[in-house]
């Protein structure tokens, strides 16, 4: 069942330009990918553009953006050239449908020539009405041959009067058709199920049929892999290589993508496409990671892949049958790997862009428009033209996404719940600032009274701390020392000193936001939190 040809792996991806790249296809172009290479084979993005009513402007260009954005590189098929515009390479183009039409017509015209096809004049009431008629009846809704026993001199009479017309394929009579499919193994059916498809529209333009087969033939694709959808229609294309004479691809239908309550990934409940993804601040490497495991089990333990790992480790036996679940925290979570992952200096080019939304001094500024990766020179002018109003450094810039680094899952959460580090004066209830476990009462004024003063004890302490040493090490081994020796429980000192610094009850440790801070801001808000303890006493 499972073979490869002699001949050289040759898979491909024809999407139409359509809008963005859906998260379905990006996993099917990921196998395609993964199984050429690992086969020395090519893989080839080819265009079929032949619907010019659903076509979006710029489809073409921001699919091969995305493409090179998650590491994809074509071998041959449509490419962006160095202008960022849509160009071809390879020795089978053109690699865009709507190109290829003379070829379509010519191969379109041999049928009609081998009695395997045949000019259709039906009006499109005529097929309304026959529609609604079957319909109406509780039958199969198919065409009813109306024109398939034309005599050449009835066709060629409405040829001359100018009568529009398609061509259709012949199918044969009750006879069945068999292919294997690799992951459902063998499909039989019977042609009496299958309609006399429309090979070339009026406007001379092919369907899909048609165009598929063609392309698929002579730019010599070995592996065809496609969505299941397609499954009820590779009988048809079937039928057409043996029309033409051809052999066959083999065919590999992988399974849906579902949402979690098994409905097909739609725009309805969620993001779906690549481009979403990016936006909201998902890597490259862990969109592709995820897309291998979306239907396919490697049978290790092993969750985490790079891209040179995948292509090693693929197996096209182990895809699975049933609709793949898509888990958005699973993806969260092979996010915040690959975020981990990164060099510190990379983490800041990427957040920057999600960093500078949430500085208050730039509310204008969209992560959309900011996502191309910034220049060393531009990152300081963009962080230096930010954070100057709000009197902080590039030095604590940094501090603040070195610890965003330890805890976010997708970049679009940097800076969210860090307000507090670029806020002048923080707005908070002083009850927050009593430990819970303070006696007698947590809102009681002894506990109020006990607060304070263990803030100034705090103060003083700090005061004496070199600015040299400021950092959050030293002073988580130098305040716990305090703690100890002044015989007190941490919460006792810690959670007042967390919430002076945060205006929060949940935040990074009071040392690490100390450390960002600087000894004079820390003492500021330590103060300021005194006073707001003495004036609700």
């Amino acid at each position: 069942m499972f073979f490869w040809r002699k001949n050289q792996v040759r898979t491909r991806f024809a999407p139409s330009p359509t809008g963005y790249l859906h998260f379905g296809s990006l996993k099917t172009i990921l196998y395609d990918y993964l199984f050429a290479k690992q086969n020395g084979g090519k893989f080839i993005l080819r265009i079929e553009d032949t619907d010019q009513t659903r076509q979006v402007e710029g489809a073409i260009e921001s699919l091969l953006k995305t493409l090179k954005w998650v590491g994809l590189a074509l071998d041959e098929g449509v490419f962006l050239n160095a202008g960022g515009k849509a160009a071809e390479r390879g020795h089978f183009g053109p690699y865009t449908q709507s190109q290829r039409l003379k070829i379509y017509q010519e191969y379109a015209r041999k049928l009609l020539k081998a009695g395997q096809a045949y000019y259709c004049f039906c009006s499109s009431e005529r097929l309304e009405n026959l529609r609604k008629e079957q319909e109406a009846a509780k039958k199969p809704t198919r065409y009813d041959w109306h024109c398939r026993h034309l005599t050449e001199d009835e066709v060629k009479a409405k040829l001359d009067k100018g009568e529009k017309y398609v061509i259709r394929l012949k199918v044969p009579e009750n006879q069945e058709v068999e292919f294997t499919d690799w992951v459902r193994g063998t499909v039989k059916i019977n042609t009496n199920e299958i309609d006399d498809q429309i090979l070339l529209k009026s406007d001379g333009f092919p369907t899909y049929h048609l165009a598929v087969v063609i392309d698929d033939h002579l730019m010599k694709i070995t592996h065809v892999l496609r969505g299941e959808e397609w499954v009820s229609s590779t009988p048809k294309h079937i039928l057409l290589y043996a029309a033409f004479g051809w052999t066959p691809p083999e065919f590999i239908h992988l399974p849906l993508i579902l949402n979690p309550d098994h409905s097909k990934l739609s725009k309805r409940q969620g993001d779906v496409t690549v481009e979403d993804y990016r936006a909201d601040g998902y890597l490259p490497e862990a969109l592709i990671n995820y897309s291998a495991l979306l239907g396919w089990n490697p049978g290790t333990e092993q969750e985490i892949f790079s891209l040179k790992e995948l292509i090693k480790a693929f197996d096209l036996r182990k895809v699975h049958k049933a609709g793949a679940i898509f888990d958005r925290e699973k993806l969260d979570w092979l996010n915040s790997v690959y975020i981990k992952k990164l060099p510190l200096e990379k983490f800041v080019e990427l957040a920057m862009p999600f960093f500078l939304n949430v500085i208050p001094t730039k509310p204008e500024r969209r992560v959309e428009e900011s996502l191309r990766p910034l220049t060393k020179g531009s990152l300081d002018f963009a962080m230096a033209n930010a954070i100057a109003p709000l009197g902080m450094t590039k030095e604590m810039v940094r501090k603040i996404l070195a610890l965003e680094q330890t805890r976010i899952s997708k970049l679009s959460e940097v800076g969210k719940g860090m307000e507090f580090f670029f806020t002048e004066k923080l707005d908070y209830d002083a009850k927050i600032l009593v430990w819970k476990k303070s006696p007698p009462k947590a809102d009681s004024p002894l506990a109020k009274n006990k607060t304070a003063e263990n803030l100034e004890s705090l103060i003083k302490e700090l005061e004496s701390y070199p600015a040299g040493e400021w950092d959050k090490n030293k002073l988580e081994e130098k305040i716990k020392n305090f703690i100890k020796e002044k015989n007190l429980d941490n919460g006792s000192i810690l959670w007042p000193m967390r919430v002076a610094l945060t205006g929060l009850q949940k935040s990074p440790t009071p040392f690490e936001v100390a450390d960002i801070l600087g000894k004079e801001k820390t003492l500021e808000r330590l103060k300021n939190a005194i006073e707001k303890l003495k004036s609700n006493i």
